[in-house]
């Protein structure tokens, strides 16, 4: 069972991925068909955007992780860090003799060597600020390579290798594979790291804010002393991730070196303009579809990176304005009968306040739906219970299905939706706990009014409730 270590040896033809249709995973499906590779995949679940993605590559997906995924003796297995060590596949490939390795040992070895990699991290805000990144690069006349854990709507892939020096990249903290429990992110090779926020996350393989920041201090470590840490510096977990270290710090946040205003938003256009300033002084006046304080200072964080690469506030703004964002981010994928619905992956707490915060400026005062499904590691547990009842003060009806997968938590660490939702209640939002996808699209189908808009936050598939949404606020005439 040999592992890879250095270089990709040139032997290695076809390659095999193992938990495909993860966004990251999918887009470094694109880069190995790109530079020439065969590749096929194995994954659980699979669903758009991504079943559509590879799907569009011509890359052939097994379903479920069994051993006879392997049959076709591929010359190396890429292990996604879904991949249990328990899977019939993972049990298969280890007693053989066929090469293997984690996708960010590969990508780091094979498409980061030797460039200026830009690494976006953080709890929040890491997939559209990438993408924004990579964009502004390439609007420049860069050809940045970048690799997005979305579909950003500018690029026709989450991924592509581009030409040096650039290269734009989602930094996770989350693990590499169960054989590497260390963050993603240090196999990422980072001359430029920008660090958005640090929260506590992650509650399957954190223990708290403190075993997080840990991951953090190594990344910020090993960026080199030519190189540079772009800081969310009015954030103290994240000032405390980023001392003694070698490199440049550009400090950017509320009354940092680098900070932003908003100078207006158009809610019949949903766009955001802003300045950015320097020391003080105007740096740049911008305009974007990118609406909210957050992501004011995402793209703050993003000016202050790529002026150190020399980008002009003309390259800069000719970016912005032409940014289309990144699907499931704030995506308005339908209006039907004046009923804007809204698909988006906020799921942490303060992703999910932000993200409503936004949503009342793009769309002023309309009626706003929230309905919320808690479908991750963290959210599916109990960590956040109260937190949660702080978050949704800005909605006007919020809507939770019961959380799926829950038999595999403990019990007393379940998160509890009738809880919540009476929380809520006593705080004068108009909150339900609708358990099913069908429940949920009956009832915004029979009371949902032109104007209103309609947000589901979820990081998953959530049952295919968008286009049951749309199909049904369609007929409901």
């Amino acid at each position: 069972m040999p592992q890879l270590v250095g270089d990709l040896p040139p032997s290695v033809q076809r390659i095999h991925i193992m938990g495909i249709a993860g966004t990251a995973m999918a887009a470094l499906a694109g880069m190995l068909k790109d530079a020439g590779y065969t590749v096929t995949g194995s994954d659980t679940g699979v669903y758009p955007p991504m079943s559509d993605y590879l799907a569009s590559l011509d890359i052939p997906v097994m379903i479920g992780y069994k051993a006879e995924n392997l049959a076709h003796r591929p010359d190396l297995v890429v292990v996604g860090n879904v991949i249990r060590q328990s899977y019939a596949e993972a049990e298969a490939l280890l007693a053989s003799d066929l090469l293997w390795c984690s996708f960010p040992q590969l990508l780091g070895a094979s498409f980061l060597a030797k460039r200026s990699n830009i690494v976006v991290a953080g709890t929040h805000g890491k997939t559209t600020t990438t993408a924004m990144g990579a964009w502004l690069l390439e609007a420049a006349g860069k050809k940045p390579g970048f690799l997005i854990g979305g579909l950003a709507k500018n690029f026709d892939r989450t991924a592509h290798t581009g030409e040096p020096p650039y290269f734009v990249i989602e930094g996770d903290e989350y693990d590499t594979a169960f054989f590497d429990k260390g963050p993603k992110f240090l196999h990422y090779r980072p001359h430029t790291a920008i660090i958005t926020s640090v929260e506590f996350d992650h509650a399957d393989i954190y223990r708290d804010l403190a075993h997080v920041q840990e991951s953090f201090r190594k990344l910020t470590a090993i960026v080199p002393a030519d190189g540079c840490i772009v800081a969310r510096w009015d954030h103290d977990t994240v000032v405390e991730v980023c001392q003694d270290v070698p490199a440049e710090i550009r400090r950017y946040g509320v009354g940092q070196s680098w900070d932003g205003r908003i100078e207006g938003v158009d809610t019949e256009r949903g766009v955001q303009r802003f300045a950015v300033l320097k020391d003080g002084a105007l740096y740049g006046r911008f305009e974007s579809i990118l609406v909210g304080e957050h992501n004011l200072y995402n793209q703050v964080a993003m000016v202050a990176a790529l002026d150190r690469y020399g980008l002009s506030t003309e390259a800069l703004a000719a970016g912005f304005s032409s940014f289309a964002g990144v699907r499931r981010r704030q995506d308005l994928i339908g209006e039907p009968r004046h009923i804007a619905v809204i698909d988006d992956f906020a799921h942490h707490p303060t992703a999910v306040e932000l993200t409503i915060q936004s949503l009342r400026l793009r769309f002023g005062q309309r009626r706003l739906w929230v309905i919320f499904e808690p479908r991750s590691n963290t959210s599916r547990r109990k960590v956040f219970q109260d937190r949660y009842a702080e978050v949704f003060g800005g909605a006007d009806v919020v809507i939770i299905p019961t959380p799926p997968d829950q038999e595999r938590i403990a019990a007393h660490e379940r998160f509890d939706a009738d809880a919540l939702v009476q929380k809520l209640r006593g705080k004068g939002i108009e909150a339900f706990h609708l358990p099913t996808v069908e429940e949920i699209v009956a009832v915004v189908a029979a009371n949902a009014l032109p104007w209103d808009v309609v947000a589901v936050f979820s990081n998953g598939g959530f049952g295919g409730i968008h286009n049951k949404l749309l199909k049904a606020l369609a007929s409901n005439s």
